[in-house]
Order: C-alpha cells, then structure tokens, then sequence
C-alpha cells in the first residue's frame, strides 16, 4: 500500500510516483533500483501515467469526430511515441526531424499536422512527400512558398491557417503563444484575408482552421475565449465560401508542478464541445495537440548528491543533474518538487539545489527544505515534458539514460550517451 511520510503531502504523478515502505517507487518499481541499475542523472517514465492522461482526453471527446495530436516537442524520445501512436494518436511536429522521429515511431502520416513558424522548403517537400495530414500555416509569406513547393513537387498541400486570436492564456510569457506580441500565427483581424488567399492559390487546399494560445494553462476561461474568436472566424470565413472542415484548438493545457490545479482534460473538453455545440459547430472534426499534460507528471529525473555544501547567505546541495539535462528552471525559473527518494529521520535544512555545470544559472531548486547527505537520492519531479526533449551537451556532458516502468517491469529506452559520441562528427 502506497503511503507518504507523515508530512509529506500527495506528489504530482500519484498515484503512479508515489512513497512505498519508505521509498518513492514508480509505479511498483523502487527508484533506488533503477539508479543502481543505469546509474544517475536518469530519466524514468511511468507508463501508466501517460495512458491515464491520454485517456481523460478521450473520454472528453468520446462519440465525436476527433484526432488528439501529440505535441511531441514536449518529449519526443521514440518509446514514448509508439507508445502513443499504438494507443491511437496522431501526432504535431514543428521540424523534418520530428517528422521522422514519428514515421519511425509507427505513426501514420494522414495523422501528422506540421506547425511551425518557420519551416524551410525542403521541409515542406519533406512532409508533401509523406503525406502529412495538415500544414499549419504561420504567415502569408508560408503560403507562397508552400503553395509554390506543392506545385514544383506536383502535388496538393492540404492546409490550416494559425490564427492568433489574441488571447492571454495567463502563463509565463516565454510560453505564451496566442496575445498580439507573440511571433505566433495570423492576427485575428487579418484571418479571413488570408484565407482567401489560400484559397485561390492552385496548389494548396484549405481544410482547417488552427488555434494555440500557450502552454502552462490552468484556468478555463482562455480557452473558452479562445474558442469564441475562432468560432466567430469559421462563421466569417464560411460566409465568404470557403469551407472549413476541421477546427484545430491546439494544446496547452498544465499540469501539477507545485499545487497547480488545471482542469482535468475531460471536465475541460465537456465544456468546450457543449460550446461548440450551442454555437452549431458539433458536426465539425475537432483535432488538439496536447503535450506537457500526457507526459509531464509521468516523468522524474533521478540525481545523485555529491556534496553538501553549507554558506554564509546560502546552503548548497550539489547533485550530479544539471542545466543541461533539465533545463526549465534555468531557462524561466521553472519550479520542480525535489524530494528523496529515501527520506531521513533528520532535520531538514533549506538547500539551494545546484549542478555542476559551470553557471551561476545551473540551479534546479532554490530554497528547498531537505534532509540530505552526500551519496543520497533526490527525485526531481514532473519531468517528463521539456526536459530531455530540450537537453543539452553543455560542458560536454554526455545526456542522460531513460527507463520506462510498466507495473513491476522497467526498460531501458535510451541508453547513457558516451562522451566519445559528443565528437563523433567532428574533426581536428
């Protein structure tokens, strides 16, 4: 029976990372083990977890036309994308080499929609040539060149336009995509001009229409205002005779990293497509991108302590994860829980928890109450999204391996890289 210690509250990931017999175990598998086994940093992915989150959407949009489109930037290691593609999802790239990181993963390319802002032409023949199911277009200037790819290539580019509806999703602002100062999208007000410039051009084909507001939401009401501009665009755009066949709301919605409280993606999606409904639109194919909320609390990163470090102004715990292999908190002081992964019957102290990297900026919790000595276990949690995907070999540090548990089982998915292979394509 999974229990905490006395005043430890529920972790986000539970039930799937959880305290047993006194140590943090995913799923039924002792972390302790893991490390042992491959060694520290070390990523380890709960299985179940990302089925559980993948399910709530498909219960929100059970009995309608729909296509939940992973965003794989968020974690796009090839186990976690079979994974998916085997429970049924498409998925939502922005660049060729995460189109072929899917078509290697299983996924079927009618199911792929390529985003972006800035794909090249070659990108572009790329995802013609595999059929993708979409391009999300991001500027008048993409339409002209991707309408003159298609022709050269002799086929037909099947789009959508991003709209930006100018929206504040209330989130960091490195992470908001949809408000009039992002790089995101075609404004609101220009929409229908370039729909029908899509439209008359001879090789695309306009099927959709594209949404995403930011990523990190917790609240209902941004995307409840977001549907209404986009809806009130498909009335204006349909008027003018172009039809519309799927409506894309994209992703974005958050997760728990320390007490946040989203709404859950079926209790969200109820009421979405109850709006929908009201305004006339229930018959359209409805396609979103989730990310960070079918990953994110799947994951933890598992780190060593090295030393402890006490000072004046400021007690150090120093581990052996870094910036380069979890790097959000550096980037926009990104907060992760870190708890042990065996805890001891000792006074915390407060511990600013750094890496060795190099930088003043090589933090991944600052202030943190901890009872810890050098050799111990810290889990850093909700590390599944945006952590490895965005890794880094800063200081030549070689990425860390991964694991995904499955109940009492766990496998290796990605090996620890080995610093010769930093230089491997290089030469002197």
């Amino acid at each position: 029976m999974n229990h905490l210690p006395s005043d430890s509250p529920a972790l986000p990931g539970g039930p799937f990372v959880a305290y047993s017999d006194g140590e943090l175990v995913v799923e039924q598998v002792p972390i302790r083990k893991l490390a042992a086994q491959h060694g520290t940093p070390l990523f380890v992915y709960s299985q179940a977890a990302v089925l559980s989150a993948l399910a709530a959407y498909q219960r929100g949009l059970a009995g309608r036309k729909s296509l939940i489109c992973y965003a794989m930037k968020a974690n796009s290691s090839l186990a976690i994308l079979k994974l998916l593609a085997d429970a049924g999802c498409g998925f939502d790239i922005v660049s060729s080499g995460e189109l072929e990181r899917a078509l290697a993963a299983g996924a079927e390319p009618a199911k792929i929609i390529f985003s972006g802002v800035g794909k090249t032409r070659q990108e572009m023949r790329q995802g013609l040539q595999a059929g993708v199911g979409c391009f999300n277009v991001e500027s008048l200037a993409e339409l002209d060149v991707l309408n003159a790819v298609a022709l050269e290539s002799g086929l037909v580019a099947p789009v959508s336009i991003r709209v930006n509806p100018n929206v504040d999703a209330k989130t960091h602002p490195y992470i908001s995509t949809g408000l009039k100062g992002n790089k995101f999208g075609i404004a609101h007000e220009d929409a229908l001009m370039a729909y029908q410039r899509a439209a008359a051009l001879p090789g695309l084909r306009v099927v959709g229409i594209d949404c995403h507001i930011g990523s990190q939401i917790t609240e209902e009401a941004p995307y409840l205002e977001a549907m209404e501009r986009v809806l009130d665009l498909v009335t204006t755009i349909e008027a003018a005779g172009i039809p519309i066949h799927h409506i894309d709301f994209g992703g974005g919605l958050g997760i728990n990293y320390n007490g946040d409280t989203p709404p859950p993606a079926d209790a969200l999606w109820a009421r979405l497509l109850a709006r929908l409904d009201a305004r006339g639109f229930g018959d359209r194919t409805v396609l979103i991108e989730p990310g960070r909320s079918l990953v994110g609390n799947a994951g933890v990163c598992i780190t060593e302590v090295q030393y402890i470090k006490p000072g004046e102004q400021k007690n150090f715990c120093i581990v052996d994860a870094a910036m380069n292999d979890l790097p959000r908190p550096a980037l926009y002081e990104a907060f992760h829980q870190i708890v042990p992964v065996q805890p001891r019957e000792a006074t915390a102290i407060e511990y600013d928890v750094v890496g060795p990297v190099c930088e003043s900026g090589d933090w991944l919790g600052r202030d943190r109450a901890l009872a810890v000595q050098a050799g111990d276990l810290l889990a850093v949690l909700s590390a599944g999204a945006y952590c490895m995907s965005m890794s880094s070999n800063y200081n030549s540090r070689p990425r860390a391996a991964e694991v995904m548990v499955d109940g009492e089982k766990s496998r290796l998915i990605r090996a620890r890289e080995d610093v010769r292979e930093l230089w491997r394509l290089e030469s002197v």
